[in-house]
């Protein structure tokens, strides 16, 4: 077990929205990634002195030590963004979640109230002749839909499905740049399709990155953690502790149980490359031993949290009132987050998904 539990600042006090809240000017925002993936700006937190400064991605290998272990997620973000018509002409927007069974989706679709089950609605641009019909209403915009088509879900999502970017990155709304933003919005890690959402931390990453990494003796190790489109779902609740957690998928490999064994033999960190590896390291480690393991994760991490597998972290800058902002706090101190933001605002960091990053150790 790592000594995360003991640098975390004790507070016991319940995690309020209050405490999630903070001022971001709309410009800090970034639409774009930065020009070269590993150009952003690294804001490094030291829970050990209480102290935060200022870097560069690129500085992040001189960081690591030889005997870490950094821990990635591998998911691939489908393009699973969707436009649809009905019978009656009208326009639908929507968004894949995930095949339920065989070729049973969950999609979540706007208009809801006018929809009905057993409707047809033709997937656009409407050359390919894919369809989805209406089998249930799982409440909100959450439907379940068959899809009518005579190829695979991977290959309707490939010609009709756009990137799934945030909603604070505006586009027009036809996104001549999806070609771009495909690519932009994918790790370098990217091997398993699934999520809606990447798993941003890992986009500053490129292979000159990696490669000093290697130089350095550092050990690399994959879980998969299927980002879902809870992971914008701002919380509404005034005290934490009555939100409930989206479920997402995740998979640790028993190569990866191994080697964090190994990395804590030898003394060393667990370095997870953002909350989604985080909640998955976290969730395998819940026995105290991390063991291999698959299948669905609803753990909240927020304050007061013990971590039992995670002993440092790169994250990006996240949303208020967020589960994400959540987990941070209770790795970080609340104390030392809001001290941390706050310097990254004035400082003009650049925000969120798009944005830079910050290495707590």
């Amino acid at each position: 077990m790592g000594d995360s539990g003991r640098l975390a600042p004790v507070d016991a006090r319940p995690l309020l929205l209050s405490d999630l809240e903070y001022e971001l000017p709309a410009e800090l925002i970034a639409q774009r990634p930065a020009a070269d993936r590993d150009g952003s700006r690294l804001l490094v937190l030291d829970r050990a002195d209480d102290s935060f400064s200022d870097g560069d991605f690129v500085d992040l290998p001189s960081l690591v030590n030889s005997d870490d272990l950094v821990v990635v997620n591998d998911t691939r973000v489908v393009p699973a963004k969707l436009s649809a018509r009905r019978a009656t002409g009208g326009k639908v927007s929507g968004l894949f979640v995930r095949v339920i069974e065989g070729r049973l989706w969950e999609v979540l679709l706007t208009q809801t109230s006018r929809l009905k089950t057993g409707e047809r609605l033709n997937l656009l641009p409407a050359e390919y002749g894919d369809a989805l019909v209406l089998t249930a209403h799982d409440g909100g915009g959450r439907w379940r839909a068959e899809l009518q088509s005579d190829v695979s879900t991977d290959a309707v999502l490939e010609r009709v499905g756009r990137t799934p970017l945030p909603p604070y990155i505006r586009r027009g709304a036809h996104n001549d740049n999806d070609e771009i933003d495909r690519a932009s919005y994918q790790t370098v890690f990217a091997a398993r399709p699934g999520a809606v959402a990447a798993p941003t931390a890992a986009l500053h990453f490129t292979p000159r990155v990696l490669a000093a990494m290697e130089q350095r003796g550092v050990e690399r190790a994959t879980v998969t953690l299927h980002v879902g489109p809870g992971t914008f779902a701002p919380v509404a609740e005034t005290c934490l502790d009555d939100h409930a957690m989206h479920g997402e998928w995740f998979d640790m490999p028993a190569a990866t149980a191994d080697a964090i064994r190994s990395c804590r033999a030898r003394s060393g960190r667990v370095l997870a490359i953002g909350t989604t590896t985080a909640r998955v390291l976290e969730t395998c480690a819940a026995e105290g031993d991390t063991r291999a393991s698959s299948g669905w994760t609803g753990l909240f991490i927020k304050p007061p949290y013990a971590f039992r597998c995670v002993d440092a972290l790169l994250t990006n800058f996240h949303l208020p009132r967020s589960t994400l902002l959540a987990l941070v706090m209770a790795f970080a101190g609340r104390a030392l987050t809001r001290r941390a933001y706050a310097h990254a605002v004035a400082s003009r960091y650049r925000f969120y998904s798009y944005g830079d990053a910050m290495l707590i150790v």
